[in-house]
């Protein structure tokens, strides 16, 4: 596991219920039990700090880092692609964005790709995107006071559900992605019975906690959350969704009992809102 991603992880599943700091002597700790040395940890919170992702105050002779509003939004914006998914009946329009950026600014290119993909768009054409969903709100926002691109939005629909079929074939890989559901859940779903037992306990149930999130987190990236009449036959997609979900409730107790065990003794740094 990347020790800048532990970081958000802790961040998003513990710490933000904790009071939402934390001391850089107790984030030490929590990163040694992944086995990351505290000059690695002391580098990622410095490199976060200067990227503007933490920020960092003294308490006496200690220092205690926060997540900055920037950070916060990011984070929630994960947990929402990770933990929910579309609800109720596809109209049949397909939302698409058409954008322009120079040549000179392949980087913005590159970042605005990046972000449709993180929006669950699929690239019809090298600059046509689309998506079953209505997001091209948080694709105008995102992109707001950046002069380097253009975006055209539009709503259309295709001549039939062959066609739809056809076009989600084209913009997603779904069958490579549907074999990596398969592999998740042929590793997790025989694991929920000794969860269930509650065979994990402490520091090993935070760290198989960990290993969860980490292995799923990858998914929301690759996976437009598509209708089901768009999917192929036998998706494996919900099943491994479900399992994720039962998983990260089951070991919840234990994993949050190791980390109160561990930050505990000092109580909350400071309270957050929300």
């Amino acid at each position: 596991m990347k020790a800048r991603s532990l970081v958000f992880d802790l961040f998003g599943d513990y710490l933000r219920y904790r009071g939402g700091e934390v001391r850089l002597r107790h984030l030490v700790a929590l990163m040694g039990w992944f086995d990351v040395p505290e000059a690695t940890v002391r580098v990622v919170v410095t490199r976060l700090r200067k990227e503007g992702w933490l920020s960092s105050r003294r308490e006496g002779r200690e220092t205690v880092y926060a997540l900055t509003d920037a950070a916060w939004k990011l984070l929630d914006e994960g947990r929402d692609r990770i933990f929910n998914r579309a609800r109720g009946p596809w109209d049949g329009q397909w939302h698409m964005v058409l954008y322009s950026v120079p040549e000179s600014e392949r980087g913005v290119r590159e970042q605005l790709r990046k972000k449709l993909a993180w929006f669950g768009f699929g690239p019809l054409s090298a600059s046509v995107w689309l998506s079953p969903h209505d997001r091209t709100d948080l694709v105008r926002e995102a992109f707001a006071e950046e002069p380097a691109v253009r975006l055209d939005i539009f709503r259309s629909r295709s001549v039939g559900l062959e066609a739809d079929r056809d076009i989600a074939a084209r913009a997603w890989d779904l069958g490579q992605l549907d074999r990596d559901y398969a592999e998740l859940l042929h590793e997790y779903r025989p694991r929920l019975s000794r969860y269930r037992a509650g065979g994990l306990g402490g520091s090993d149930a935070l760290a198989e906690r960990m290993r969860l999130v980490q292995d799923y987190r990858r998914f929301p990236f690759r996976d437009p959350d598509l209708p089901p009449e768009l999917l192929p036959e036998g998706w494996h997609g919900r099943q491994a969704h479900e399992v994720f979900l039962e998983a990260h409730g089951l070991l919840r107790g234990a994993a949050e009992g190791s980390v109160d065990e561990l930050i505990g003794a000092d109580g909350p740094v400071a309270e957050k809102a929300g």
